[in-house]
């Protein structure tokens, strides 16, 4: 695969298309499994209230890795993506209902760097509440 987005074409401010990603408590149980992260806070109720959460939360690198897919579904190439940092701020709260916890993202280009590479910042958030802080990607583009 490659970038299917153009350096030249790209402007600093550039808004990239938002996404929505759900997550129910299903969705914990098939990430611990592929993670091998079985902490109880991602799958216990009891214990996540116990620990002085206000309930079970999402994996911080589930919530890290749905956000960033805002930017390789934008740029068509996921290994387009070279560098990739956060910081967790709020957790993803997953009710055991029908809906669950939403992570909402949006994205935007802030620089254009050397070797048609891009730094793109996004914001995740969850519940009214920014999840992911000093978000950003740096991709290298076509």
């Amino acid at each position: 695969m490659a970038a299917q987005i153009q350096y030249a074409d790209v402007e600093v401010g550039t808004e990239l298309p938002a996404a929505s990603f759900p997550v129910t408590r299903a969705t914990l149980v098939r990430y611990a499994g592929a993670s091998g992260d079985f902490n109880p806070i991602h799958w216990n109720e009891k214990f996540a209230k116990e620990v002085g959460l206000p309930d079970v939360i999402a994996h911080g690198m589930f919530t890290m890795a749905e956000a960033v897919r805002v930017v390789t579904d934008w740029v068509g190439d996921p290994g387009a993506v070279v560098e990739y940092g956060v910081r967790f701020t709020k957790p993803v709260v997953v009710p055991n209902d029908d809906r669950g916890g939403l992570i909402e993202v949006t994205a935007k280009v802030a620089a254009k760097l050397d070797d048609n590479r891009v730094r793109v910042d996004l914001t995740a958030m969850s519940a009214g509440q920014k999840v992911l802080g000093m978000s950003r990607a740096v991709v290298a583009l076509a």
